[in-house]
């Protein structure tokens, strides 16, 4: 057999491990996010549970090797050649995919970009092989059509399924707990969590071990054997045990229930996403030892029957050590760490900050489900409606934990969520478990109250976004896979090259070269002196470097620097972007929380924020307005206007270094004469517009001077107002 068959297959292993570690990473959400929203314990606890079930659940994930070798495409209608060349473009085009989404900030999912890209793969290769083969197959006959339409659209309907049955546990569960679950939970607390084990149980090993390559012929035979009467017992013993951990040992069984589902969560993931990131490997792996090798001579022509009769066992050892690099990605990988808040945000009982704008489909669906809430309490019985309402009334503020969610809601987005990817995994079906596990908590959500009339258009509008981004990862893998495919195949073993070292270099870029540190936000909290040293530290910073790029505005615009004037325009925009964000995931979502007696430094800390915020777009529209000027190609200062304009950045030059002093050290004995002397500077910033006001532009030119001249006046003058009124801020913060 050829030596290159053998490179494409070290290839495909390099790529899976790839796939592997970015897909826990990116994936790690969809099953942490529910414990760590409602706080049912931190992230290392968490992350343990989870590792658990994803170990488990790899070793559950042979069955599902199945849509990787013959689930979308017919093996038996292509050659050994071609087989290899379809899975070396599935893995290239993914690779690909995984780059522009990441770059672009889209969100993707690796089962959707899994199946459509062996269905443009197929085509690709199916296209090929037509045009050298001699026989007039139809192009149909190279795709596993029933079966390849079976998986799309259980993947599209999963996502239905899992929103609408997010909906109707999460109503029914809130309609017998209320928002003050405590309450019920002494009665029904062992009852809940006892069928919400029961649950986990059966999915997780009475469907998940019966497709294990594991255990043998018997043990499954024994599993198969009375399901229901195992099943009885099940939930019996689940109730004694939460019953006796609640009523004796005073355990919390709803925490219990929540990082059960986390890890019933992992397992299913690993079990049914595991395809997604060795499948092709595995496939490839029968390809060339159980097939190619057992061949003498030349099987490059050879067609690929026996692959299209046998199924895929991966073995143990594989399974493995492909559950140890995912745990291992889960713990050390720093996107794992960094949980994405999209869900969190979205399906938060919290007010705040949305991170979706307003869509005209967002705000039409919101005004006909106004209209139909407004038809049902009309029509529903003044008792039931009443009823209903006390067990939905939300907790008072002073109730308020401060948690996204509850830890009724948090069971129930876990345990739907694994039963729904268990049912699909036990059934050999491949869905998307990123986006099951987010409709899930989207209908929960809903179902909850979460949406309310003030935030439920951005949150529509968040979920319309995400679900888009579905359709773009199924046309954009197709796409890319049948392109890559057809450049595999006509371009011999050139393009074959080719291919690999641009996924080589993708690779490394992707894991070496962007993943520069993004910055971290977390909830101001004015207790802590150390917090508000560090915003004062922080403050100091940002001022620091608005002064250099003010000292560099003015040295390009006299010296008519196009290309500076660019950077620093670039650079100030960065400082007003990073501003805002601290002011909409540190200060605007901690204020409703903060205890009365510490409102003043709430308070002062906005302000300092929202002051931090005018003296950057004060710096902002000068950089601008110095850029538009002279990249309009327009007359520069005259020499009076350079000469007063240098005279006062000068002096301010000289207040600023005390200013980021005081700042840093939170030493403000000298900010009596630095305001006396602010005010002195403000009186000469006047004097300079007045005799400016007074001399008369003749020509165009002197205008376009003039109004940039006066712009730049009036800005520093408000800018260094600004810095001044900063400085008495943090000393109030300090003095309290």
């Amino acid at each position: 057999m050829d030596w290159i068959y053998y490179i494409i297959y070290g290839v495909l292993l390099l790529l899976s491990v790839f796939g592997l570690k970015v897909g826990v990473s990116n994936d790690a959400a969809n099953f942490l996010n529910s414990s760590l929203g409602c706080r049912a314990g931190n992230f290392n606890t968490v992350a343990a549970v989870a590792a658990v079930g994803v170990l488990l659940g790899a070793s559950f994930s042979s069955g599902m090797m199945e849509v990787a070798r013959s689930g979308v495409f017919n093996p038996a209608m292509f050659s050994f050649h071609e087989v290899m060349l379809l899975f070396l473009a599935v893995m290239i085009s993914n690779v690909i995919l995984l780059d522009l989404y990441n770059t672009l900030g889209l969100p993707t999912s690796t089962t959707i970009s899994l199946v459509f890209a062996l269905l443009g793969s197929s085509l690709g290769m199916a296209v090929y092989s037509k045009d050298m083969a001699t026989d007039d197959f139809p192009l149909a006959a190279y795709i596993n059509t029933s079966n390849a339409f079976a998986i799309v659209v259980a993947i599209f309907v999963s996502v239905i399924i899992a929103f609408t049955l997010g909906s109707c546990v999460m109503w029914f569960a809130r309609l017998l707990f209320s928002f003050h679950y405590t309450r019920a939970y002494r009665y029904i607390g062992p009852l809940w969590c006892g069928s919400a084990l029961t649950a986990i149980t059966y999915f997780a090993i009475f469907k998940g071990l019966k497709d294990s390559s594991m255990l043998s012929p018997e043990m499954k035979a024994a599993l198969n054997a009375d399901v229901g009467a195992a099943m009885l017992w099940c939930w019996v013993a689940w109730l004694g045990i939460m019953a006796f951990l609640q009523y004796v040992c005073r355990v919390n069984t709803l925490r219990i229930a929540v990082l059960s589902g986390t890890g019933a969560l992992a397992l299913a993931f690993a079990g049914n996403d595991l395809v997604n990131f060795i499948g092709v490997f595995m496939a490839a792996h029968s390809s060339i030892f159980d097939i190619a090798v057992n061949h003498a001579g030349g099987v490059a022509g050879m067609k690929m029957n026996a692959l299209a009769e046998q199924s895929i066992q991966a073995p143990p050892i594989y399974l493995l050590t492909a559950g140890l690099i995912m745990v291992a990605s889960l713990f050390f990988s720093k996107n794992a760490r960094k949980v994405t808040e999209t869900e969190l945000k979205l399906s938060s009982s919290n007010t705040g900050k949305e991170r979706f704008g307003s869509s005209l489909p967002a705000r039409v669906l919101v005004r006909y489900a106004l209209n139909a809430s407004r038809f049902i309490e009309r029509v529903t019985p003044r008792p039931v409606a009443n009823f209903v309402g006390k067990r939905f009334a939300p907790l008072s503020p002073e109730e308020e934990t401060g948690t996204n969610y509850d830890l009724v809601r948090g069971s129930v987005n876990l345990t739907t969520a694994a039963l729904l990817i268990s049912i699909a995994t036990s059934w050999k079906m491949p869905l998307s478990t990123t986006y099951v596990t987010f409709m899930v908590a989207m209908g929960s959500s809903l179902a909850d109250r979460a949406w309310g009339r003030d935030s439920a258009v951005y949150r529509i509008t968040g979920v319309l976004t995400v679900t888009g981004g579905w359709f773009l990862t199924a046309i954009g893998a197709c796409l890319a896979s049948f392109g890559v495919a057809l450049a595999l195949a006509y371009g011999g073993m050139w393009a074959v090259y080719g291919m690999i070292v641009l996924a080589l270099a993708l690779l490394v870029r992707s894991t070496f070269l962007t993943h520069g540190d993004k910055q971290e936000y977390r909830l101001l909290d004015v207790s802590r002196d150390a917090q508000i040293r560090e915003y004062g530290a922080a403050a100091a910073g940002r001022l620091g470097r608005m002064v250099g790029i003010y000292n560099a505005m003015v040295k390009a615009l006299l010296t008519e620097d196009r290309e500076s004037l660019k950077r620093l325009r670039k650079k100030a925009r960065s400082i007003k972007q990073d501003l805002k964000l601290v002011k909409e995931n540190e200060v605007l979502p901690a204020l409703p929380s903060i205890p009365k007696e510490q409102a003043d430094r709430g308070q002062l800390i906005f302000r300092i924020v929202e002051i931090s915020i005018s003296t950057c777009e004060c710096l902002l529209t000068l950089v601008k307005a110095s850029y538009n000027h002279i990249d309009n190609n327009h007359t520069g200062l005259n020499e009076d206007q350079a000469r007063d304009l240098l005279a006062l950045t000068g002096k301010i030059g000289r207040f600023y270094p005390d200013l980021i002093d005081m700042l840093k050290e939170g030493n403000y004995a000298g900010i009596d004469e630095l305001l006396g002397g602010s005010e002195q500077l403000g009186e000469e910033f006047a004097e300079c517009i007045t005799r400016h006001l007074m001399q008369n532009a003749t020509d165009e030119s002197g205008m376009r001077t003039g109004i940039l001249y006066l712009t730049l006046l009036n800005e520093t003058r408000a800018m260094v107002s600004h810095a001044f009124a900063l400085i008495a801020r943090i000393e109030e913060l300090y003095k309290g």
